[in-house]
């Protein structure tokens, strides 16, 4: 009947996401929803991808995260805590960002989801190519009293040979 116990598996569920070691559990307000201001691209950047596509004539992929309530999904590549086939790691998507020349990452927030993102794409990136991997300072942002964070990331990052740009 499809039914879970919902009260054992959120217990369950807090305790894997902290063993994994990068959170502790947080109950975020509703952020990003589909048709709100929060999911959409700001101008300057949808523009940019409409210019790369006409110059290009190649299209944007767009990946869609964060399907699945009863997991987090920080990274776009797998969630913290798998709880279906579609929340393990995304092997088609890496292939693609693998297929590129390079690959650059911006968005909200540079604290959580750019952060984990990025870092699932270095652990799987091909060892010595790292530097394809670039993450545009300026179009992310920490969310509010994680900025220490975002700046751990940025430094792990930079150290790991990803490209850092303004």
């Amino acid at each position: 009947n499809n039914s879970i116990d919902l009260e054992k598996y959120c217990i369950a569920y807090a305790e894997r996401l902290e063993a994994k070691g990068r959170f502790q559990i947080c109950i975020w307000p509703e952020h990003c929803l589909i048709g709100t201001h929060g999911h959409a691209m700001v101008d300057v950047i949808q523009q940019a991808c409409a210019e790369w596509t006409e110059t290009t004539g190649r299209s944007v992929e767009w990946c869609w995260k964060g399907q699945h309530i009863l997991t987090e999904m920080y990274s776009a590549l797998e969630a913290d805590v798998p709880t279906t086939v579609d929340t393990r790691l995304n092997r088609s998507l890496l292939a693609s960002w693998q297929r590129s020349d390079r690959v650059w990452v911006c968005g909200q927030a540079m604290s959580h989801c750019v952060n984990y993102t990025v870092r699932d794409l270095v652990e799987h990136w091909p060892a010595g190519s790292v530097d394809q991997v670039g993450i545009l300072t300026d179009c992310a942002s920490a969310v509010p009293g994680f900025e220490a964070a975002a700046e751990t990331f940025l430094q792990d990052m930079k150290a790991k040979g990803v490209v850092l740009k303004k």
